[in-house]
């Protein structure tokens, strides 16, 4: 391309963030600006992103868990664009080969006997189906959540949610939903009634800040739903399809839920694609009326044909096992980092590729976040705890990109370290975030 035809057809910067200030978000644009990432991307590919001047950066944000594969992985793109010759969408009438051999591969490699699947466009609409499904089976109203838990921000998934932030300004919320902390196996216990029709978790709480619950608490979960007859959902949106080091982090304690909820890494970073899946026994709710619940974009063929191809990769290449061996790793050198720089980070955490790293004031994480974008790494804390930024990058990371995030991680500490000199931040625990 020469240099008036890049001058041509790349976006200039300015007026980007003009349109996207005037029609899209003016606050998310004064944000992403006040962060360090004053930039319009432009192309990707695996863990690096161009932007329109040709600078590259290093994606440790993933797309919030949505680029397991990374960017433009070239299988996923080849299958969709096989598929967008052939067929982009669906008649809606007759059947879709793309469709049902993705739910038949998701029903081989699903923990327990979940058989039937689903297809919507994203985990929050997964969540919404997964409840609709939960109170239809058992004829009961009450959904027993978490709190810090985040299951998208429809009104059902918003209602499951745990942080008071993004609630309160929509309220009321739906009826029927209750809290209890989570890790705590006996409070679960507790609020389960007779009116209880399932209880919904993550296995790990990506948004709440990676929190890693106690060992065992899953496996008492499940124990305390069968004793109780109610559902176990699990929120596998963030944690599924080898993030934690397992094709499904339920399987760390060999725990299969009755209702499961999938998206993100789910289009291989190429087409956004979410599905929740159950029982054939549960299932028969459906029988009777076919489209109760119903989606039209859902299952579509080019989503499903980037789920395949991205299954097709992530079970070939055992990328479970790589995000196991690289977390470990990672976390091991983010303990370092947390001993050399006590009085900015209180805690490192996570599972895999799910990585957390718990600063001492959201004020701490944002200048770290900003000293990242500086030296063009990209990752941002997480959504119901602004303490903590997250670690959450492609399962095809290189090694030697892992190095280069660390040194810039490094680096963005020692900067902030120098910024804060003499100037002592109150302790995170005076914040908002708990009491919301």
């Amino acid at each position: 391309m020469s240099a008036q035809e890049h001058e041509k057809e790349v976006p200039h910067l300015k007026e980007t963030l003009e349109r996207f200030s005037q029609h899209i978000n003016p606050g998310l644009a004064a944000l992403v600006r006040f962060m360090g990432f004053e930039a319009v991307e432009w192309q990707a590919q695996g863990a690096v992103i161009k932007d329109t001047a040709g600078k590259e950066y290093l994606d440790l944000l993933g797309g919030f868990g949505t680029l397991s594969l990374g960017h433009s992985h070239p299988e996923v793109t080849a299958a969709v664009k096989e598929q967008l010759d052939r067929m982009p969408l669906s008649s809606k009438i007759l059947f879709s080969k793309p469709q049902a051999d993705l739910a038949a591969r998701l029903a081989d490699l699903l923990p327990g006997d979940l058989q039937y699947c689903f297809f919507c466009n994203s985990g929050a609409e997964a969540v919404e189906g997964a409840l609709k499904l939960a109170r239809l089976h058992t004829g009961k109203a009450e959904i027993i959540a978490a709190e810090g838990a985040f299951h998208g921000k429809t009104f059902g998934g918003l209602s499951a949610s745990g942080r008071e932030i993004f609630r309160k300004p929509f309220a009321p919320m739906l009826p029927g939903f209750h809290h209890v902390p989570y890790g705590d196996s006996t409070a679960l216990k507790k609020a389960i009634t007779d009116s209880t029709a399932a209880v919904i978790l993550e296995p790990i709480q990506g948004e709440g800040g990676v929190i890693v619950p106690p060992d065992g608490y899953l496996r008492e979960a499940r124990e305390i739903c069968d004793e109780a007859k109610v559902l176990l959902i699990l929120d596998e949106v963030q944690t599924g399809l080898g993030r934690t080091g397992r094709l499904f982090a339920c399987q760390e304690e060999d725990v299969a839920p009755d209702i499961i909820c999938l998206a993100k890494a789910l289009g291989g970073g190429v087409m956004p694609i979410g599905a929740f899946a159950s029982t054939a026994e549960i299932w028969k709710v459906f029988e009777p009326n076919p489209l109760l619940h119903s989606s039209t974009f859902g299952g579509n063929p080019l989503a499903c044909r980037a789920a395949l191809a991205a299954l097709e990769v992530i079970v070939r290449d055992d990328l479970a096992a790589r995000a196991a061996k690289l977390g470990k790793q990672c976390l091991s050198r983010l303990e370092e980092l947390a001993r050399a720089f006590p009085q900015l980070i209180r805690e490192v955490r996570g599972r895999g590729l799910l990585i957390g790293i718990e600063f001492t004031h959201s004020d701490v994480a944002g200048l770290v976040i900003a000293g990242l974008a500086q030296r063009r790494v990209i990752a941002a804390y997480t959504l119901n705890n602004p303490c903590v930024i997250r670690f959450e990058p492609p399962l095809i990371i290189t090694e030697a990109q892992m190095e280069q995030a660390l040194a810039a991680l490094r680096g963005s500490l020692q900067q902030t370290t120098e910024l804060l000199e003499g100037l002592p931040l109150p302790d995170a625990k005076s914040e908002s975030i708990a009491s919301e």
